[in-house]
């Protein structure tokens, strides 16, 4: 017996990217006896391996790992579908006595798994024709419509991503609310810890440097040109993922490799702040130092946070 207090049902390991998300939920899921869901949107993904820092199988530490490569890189993701995939996971790890971890730095999906969150539906017709004019007129102006009907959204999505700024306005039209009206509140469903790994932006900065140039030397280049053998250039969201995105454009002679590389770096960054902030704006995260200094403490107190009874 390691406590006689409750356990979490549930443990949500977040953060931003290279923070050492995946090498906390494995030793969290050993210690607990419990199993890994993933939430990262871009790891669902088959094939797409080396950009997304997917654990190796023999990095796994034995802990059975759910929710990687099941969809074709053709494929839209869908947050609707994540969620009741997570949830199924989740479910019949509680029910079997487990205790799932869930890793990731998608926020959407993390709340998509663990909050009373619902994702109003689609309307064919309604999306063909504002993707129509996304192509036509291009994400811009799109997102200046967005700025009148709902400012809070147009805020929240940046004006060059086409594809969040179409479903915003796909949702507006479809309910007849704003599209924040629909984001959730913080109303869990599960009895839930979430413990942030937090590093301070200089070395957060230096990792991910580090992380991409070790992607390029483990074969990105080469993994992104078979998978756009598999149809990747049309997958209107894996073809966007970090690194990948540039990578095709250096494949389509847009620019070189050499640029692609350094563009990742700089989006990939730009990416990490975005998520820190999503994070940081949920007050159920508690923040643990992820920082070099502090990396052998930190499983330690990650285990002792969720071992005794915490209070959102």
């Amino acid at each position: 017996m390691r406590s006689a207090a409750p356990a979490p049902r549930v443990i949500a390991v977040v953060g931003p990217t290279a923070a050492g998300k995946s090498d906390l939920g494995v030793h969290l899921a050993r210690q607990l006896g419990g199993e890994v869901v993933n939430a990262d949107s871009m790891q669902l993904y088959r094939g797409m391996d080396i950009g997304t820092a997917k654990l190796p199988e023999e990095e796994r530490g034995g802990i059975a790992h759910h929710l990687l490569d099941i969809w074709e890189v053709t494929e839209a993701a869908s947050v609707a579908e994540y969620q009741r995939l997570a949830r199924a996971e989740i479910d019949r790890l509680l029910a079997e006595g487990r205790t799932p971890v869930l890793v990731g730095g998608s926020g959407l999906y993390v709340r998509g798994a663990i909050d009373a969150l619902e994702f109003p539906g689609t309307d064919p017709e309604v999306r063909a024709r504002l993707e129509a004019e996304l192509e036509e007129r291009g994400s811009g102006a799109l997102h200046a419509r967005l700025a009148v009907a709902d400012p809070d959204a147009a805020r929240a999505i940046l004006p060059g991503n086409g594809r969040r700024v179409v479903r915003a306005l796909e949702v507006i039209e479809i309910t007849g609310k704003p599209f924040t009206a629909n984001l959730p509140g913080h109303d869990a469903v599960y009895d839930t810890v979430q413990i942030g790994v937090d590093v301070a932006r200089p070395e957060l900065d230096e990792r991910i440097a580090l992380r991409v140039d070790r992607m390029w030397e483990a074969g990105l280049v080469d993994e992104v040109r078979a998978l756009e053998a598999r149809g990747l250039r049309e997958g209107r969201t894996a073809s966007r993922a970090l690194g990948y995105q540039q990578v095709l454009a250096a494949l389509a002679g847009e620019c070189t490799e050499d640029e692609a590389r350094a563009e990742t770096v700089r989006a990939t960054k730009r990416f990490a702040r975005r998520q820190d902030s999503w994070f940081r704006r949920d007050p159920r995260v508690h923040w643990l130092s992820g920082a070099a200094a502090d990396r052998e403490e930190l499983p330690g107190r990650a285990l002792a946070l969720v071992e005794r009874p915490v209070t959102a």
